[in-house]
């Protein structure tokens, strides 16, 4: 009988890499050289990732990416999206993966390694609409799929009221902006979120949409993106993918330039035919009044003063255009 992966010690992600990388390599048939394990800076949870070469069965080698364990919503969404162009697919290639390790329950994926990425740790004017073009690349790859599953719930009203109260009790820059801008929006609420919730949702999203997981098989520079870290994948609608990925920028918006990663994603799926309703842009501009507008319940996360001087410009600019 299978254990399941609750049932291991929490070691850390290298200790378990390298107890486990005996198996996988039986699980590769042989064909998987050394694997040197590491932590990237970006990389969340307790997942071991290394690189190594992997024989192919051609007689050539290919560098490959080792993760494991991963999630059951990663593996099938990666392994639905592979195609039989390698160098058209949008995610990473697959080399081998399997849902056991062992007498273990533990998803595994040897992958494709990119040579350039990611996109985070280099900036270049083309990034955004890179990534727009990956993203729509992306919807139009899962819009094969049906939307089977129920998409996020996100306490709208119990973030707002606990940013209020955050701001009672926390010492922040230009206190009095924020307590004025979150009364608007406390105010206004009911009906935000009455549009908010009307919107699509029957469409799959990344999720996790950023430069740090945006890859390329040509340049940092140039040439197609493609996407990683497909762990986040849920329905939705895709200004959550698009207003996430602006917001990574918030506090450098000399990094943005003249893109906007809204209108990019939505010319974007335009050019794969997709659809892009006509009222998108209000519903951006929700998505950023609320995101802004709950900062200041994250403090521990989100309190860098940049940021947060950001999210007020934003909210204030949110507020009087959804007037």
């Amino acid at each position: 009988m299978s254990h399941d992966s609750g049932d291991l010690p929490q070691p850390s992600a290298r200790s378990l890499g390298a107890s486990l990388a005996p198996v996988l390599t039986e699980a590769c048939g042989g064909q998987l050289g050394e694997i040197t394990w590491f932590k990237a800076d970006w990389q969340r949870g307790g997942a071991a990732t290394g690189t190594a070469m992997l024989r192919l069965g051609d007689g050539g080698e290919a560098p490959v990416v080792v993760k494991v364990p991963v999630v059951q919503r990663e593996l099938l969404w990666t392994r639905r999206l592979q195609t039989p162009d390698s160098q058209a697919l949008v995610v990473a290639k697959l080399y081998a993966s399997g849902e056991t390790l062992g007498d273990y329950d533990l998803a595994w994926m040897v992958m494709e390694r990119f040579g350039h990425g990611p996109l985070g740790t280099h900036w270049h004017q083309d990034h955004m609409m890179r990534t727009a073009d990956a993203a729509a690349r992306f919807y139009a790859a899962t819009s094969t799929y049906p939307v089977d599953a129920q998409p996020k719930t996100e306490p709208w009203t119990d973030l707002v009221r606990d940013a209020q109260r955050s701001l009672k009790i926390n010492t922040i820059a230009h206190k009095q902006r924020w307590n004025s801008a979150i009364k608007v929006l406390r105010h206004r609420l009911e009906r935000i979120l009455e549009q908010w919730q009307a919107r699509d949702v029957r469409h799959w999203l990344h999720g996790d949409l950023h430069l740090a997981n945006a890859m390329s098989r040509v340049s940092l520079e140039s040439g197609p993106v493609s996407l990683i870290d497909l762990a986040e994948v849920r329905p939705g609608h895709w200004v959550e993918d698009a207003v996430y990925l602006e917001r990574q920028l918030w506090a450098r918006p000399q990094r943005l330039g003249p893109a906007k990663p809204v209108k990019a994603i939505a010319d974007a799926r335009k050019a794969q035919g997709l659809d892009v309703d006509e009222n998108y842009p209000r519903l951006a501009m929700i998505r950023r009044a609320l995101l802004a507008g709950t900062a200041p319940k994250f403090l521990r996360s989100e309190g860098n003063p940049r940021y947060l001087e950001a999210c007020l410009t934003w909210l204030e600019t949110a507020l009087e255009e959804l007037k």
